[in-house]
């Protein structure tokens, strides 16, 4: 069972495809690839829909941004600015088919997963300090800079690619905690976790930080044995050899069997000792569970609970391992966040916030796609060229397709409406002949 797969990028001369690179034909190529991928979203409604659909995606990774006036401009139509605009805001105030949409962004993009993809569970906020028209504000914890702030609050999921481990979204919502209908934001964790269900099977490993660990997270998935893993705080109680025991006392009696040499981001290396336990729950006895845990992380040690049968106990790293590749939907948020300007969108209404974001969404989800096929595919490669990186391809290779993206449409002077054109009719003079 192996987690980790981090292949080296190609070794062909990059500096020989960005001058064998024809941005007309590469551009035209990934517009009708664009407008195809779209066409497998939308082949359920009717033409002004798809069509609305396809300039929403192109326009949001043609114009990197997630204002209307820069997705209108980069979709370059021969009327006024301003009434591209307005066309674009009126369907995002009218658009219905979130949930159809949805089903079918991820039929097409299901085979990028297999059996031993890991799906990442996280809430994350959207905060508008300044903004005081929007519908809905609510108090939020601002992720960024841990204040209390207006916003909004997103339950989101992620999966991770089989081949580059890529987080590609599949499941993103918006809330207000003040709109009609909110009962807790645990109702709408496990909105999330019955999406998960029915699209993925058990075995797929289902991944939750800190504050996921209450009683509710549980109380779903042990019935349903659904693979799990998640970390916990030391005031929580766990039954270890028959007797109820805090979860942070019990982790001073194990000082590590295992080895895990790490780096952390700030590029300092450490040597993480690892054991593993065998517990239960006070609510679920007789239900066997382990409990990893990792000293060198930090001040406190790393504590993952987990439902993984583990019959040899070296395994335990590879778990640990699964859990750590939880920043890839971190860095997932913050491309959002930077790469497109979310927190930045001037819409008002709470409808066109989340359709706004369901369409981002399914633009993040396209890049994921390509990402997955960035060491076999040339048309990336010259994609990733075409960004013109300081530095080497990174293991998170959205913002190099994005960039590359950007760089090659900025450089077309037409945008998608022509793949949309109906064919003009035939001024030839047709005979009728009969014997």
């Amino acid at each position: 069972m192996i987690y980790c797969n981090h292949s080296k990028t190609s070794d062909i001369n990059k500096t020989e495809v960005l001058h064998m690179i024809n941005y007309s034909i590469i551009g035209h190529k990934l517009k009708r690839g664009i407008v195809n991928f779209c066409g497998k979203l939308s082949n359920s409604f009717n033409r002004p829909v798809q069509k609305f659909i396809a300039d929403m995606v192109f326009g949001l990774i043609a114009g990197k941004s997630c204002h209307l006036t820069e997705i209108a401009r980069s979709l370059n139509e021969d009327i006024k600015l301003d009434k591209t605009v307005e066309r674009l805001s009126r369907n995002l105030m009218t658009f219905d088919g979130e949930k159809e949409l949805m089903e079918n962004y991820f039929a097409s993009i299901k085979n990028n997963f297999d059996e031993e993809t890991v799906l990442i569970f996280d809430d994350s906020d959207v905060s508008k300090p300044y903004s005081k028209k929007l519908e809905g504000l609510c108090r939020v914890k601002d992720g960024s800079t841990g204040e209390i702030t207006d916003g909004y609050w997103t339950a989101g999921v992620s999966a991770l690619t089989a081949k580059q481990k890529q987080p590609i979204p599949v499941y993103n919502h918006i809330y207000s905690t003040k709109e009609k209908g909110y009962v807790s934001n645990n109702a709408e964790t496990i909105k999330s976790l019955e999406f998960v269900s029915s699209h993925f099977p058990k075995s797929n490993i289902r991944t939750f930080d800190r504050g996921y660990d209450g009683g509710f997270l549980f109380d779903y998935l042990i019935p349903k044995n659904e693979s799990f893993i998640v970390r916990m705080v030391g005031n929580r109680n766990c039954v270890y050899k028959g007797k109820k025991i805090l979860i942070n006392k019990l982790t001073k009696r194990f000082r590590g069997q295992f080895t895990l040499k790490f780096e952390s981001k700030d590029g300092k290396k450490v040597n993480c000792k690892i054991s593993i336990a065998p517990v239960e729950l006070p609510d679920y006895p007789g239900k066997k569970l382990n409990l990893i845990i990792c000293h060198g992380f930090g001040k406190e040690p790393l504590m993952l609970l987990t439902n993984l049968e583990i019959d040899d106990k070296r395994l335990c790293v590879t778990i640990t391992k699964v859990y750590l590749m939880r920043w890839r939907i971190e860095e997932y948020y913050r491309f959002k966040k930077q790469g497109f300007g979310f927190e930045k969108f001037l819409v008002r209404s709470l409808k066109s916030i989340r359709n706004l974001d369901l369409f981002l969404t399914v633009a993040i989800g396209y890049i994921g796609v390509l990402s997955e096929k960035v060491n076999i595919s040339i048309e990336v490669l010259e994609i990733v060229t075409a960004s013109k990186r300081l530095y080497s391809l990174n293991l998170f290779t959205f913002y190099a397709i994005s960039d590359g993206l950007f760089a090659i449409f900025s450089k077309s002077y037409t945008g998608i409406k022509s793949f949309f054109a109906q064919p003009e009719p035939s001024l030839q003079l047709e005979l009728s002949w009969t014997s």
